[in-house]
């Protein structure tokens, strides 16, 4: 047999071999968890955490409350609000809701509802909530009009204005320049947004946003509000400090109101829509 053929042979065979000695490594059995174990549910002697009561590990601090934690939406339908929270709409009626038309001879209008969503009317005033929240998570869906109608400003312009007074801007950001700071996603007049993850024009667009209330004494202000706010899964203000309450063309300012305020969406004139709105009043830590 020539030497070429010899290495070649020799080579196939130390292949195979290898081959097969991987194929016996893959089969070989895994560890497996061990599931008789077990482990104490907390201690007693352990260091104190700074700033709170408890120990590290401590046995005594109470269980976080157990809830169902809601379903994803998709462009087709919404998803379901987690168990503990106030569902403001769901696509039925305005019943959690009160509004004042801006135009006395309007007579009693209010905001459409239809096909599971709920449209501005222009001039039938901002939509408010019956309930009042302090600190919170919002879930809000909503949809600039389809078809481009204005500029700036003017195109799918509407808004979420928490305590009624803190606005996180509502618009069209599909290649509709505006000035940033009045852009989807803005503390409008305040801080923009971190990035534009807008989606097209006409798709439902959402807002999760994690509120922290102002605090006053009196007509002092103690303590400014702050938000997080994701804008279709995305974040785009981060624990911000909010100056004051919305205005237009001016450095907001605070202004003392109520522990607990509604929540208003509103009427810019333009027909947005909204779906899917609920809200999660957050309590402190170790609450029952």
């Amino acid at each position: 047999m020539k030497p070429i053929r010899i290495l070649l042979v020799a080579v196939i065979a130390f292949a195979a071999t290898l081959s097969l000695v991987m194929v016996k490594a893959q089969k070989k059995k895994l560890p497996e968890a061990d599931c008789g174990r077990t482990a104490g549910l907390g201690y007693d002697d352990t260091p104190m955490l700074p700033d709170q009561p408890w120990r590290v590990h401590d046995i005594k601090r109470p269980q976080p409350r157990t809830i169902a934690p809601g379903t994803e939406s998709s462009q087709q339908s919404p998803g379901r609000a987690p168990s503990d929270a106030v569902v403001l709409f769901d696509g039925k009626d305005l019943s959690q809701w009160t509004n004042h038309p801006k135009k006395k001879d309007l007579g009693n209008i209010t905001w459409k509802v239809e096909n599971g969503y709920v449209e501005v009317v222009p001039y039938a005033g901002d939509l408010v909530s019956k309930e009042k929240f302090g600190d919170a998570q919002y879930h809000i869906e909503w949809a600039a009009p389809a078809k481009p109608c204005g500029t700036s400003q003017w195109r799918g312009n509407s808004g979420v204005l928490i305590m009624s007074n803190y606005e996180i801007q509502v618009l069209d950001n599909d290649h509709n320049p505006t000035y940033a700071d009045g852009m989807a996603g803005s503390i409008y007049g305040q801080w923009p947004p971190l990035v534009n993850p807008a989606r097209a024009r006409g798709e439902w667009q959402m807002y999760d946003i994690a509120f922290e209330a102002p605090v006053f004494e009196g007509e002092k202000l103690v303590k400014p509000a702050y938000v997080t706010v994701f804008l279709n899964g995305v974040l785009v203000q981060h624990h911000q400090k909010i100056i004051g309450r919305m205005t237009h063309r001016q450095v907001a300012q605070y202004r003392p109101h109520g522990a607990t305020e509604p929540l208003s969406l509103q009427d810019h004139e333009v027909p947005v829509r909204y779906r899917n709105i609920w809200v999660r009043p957050l309590r402190g830590y170790d609450q029952p």
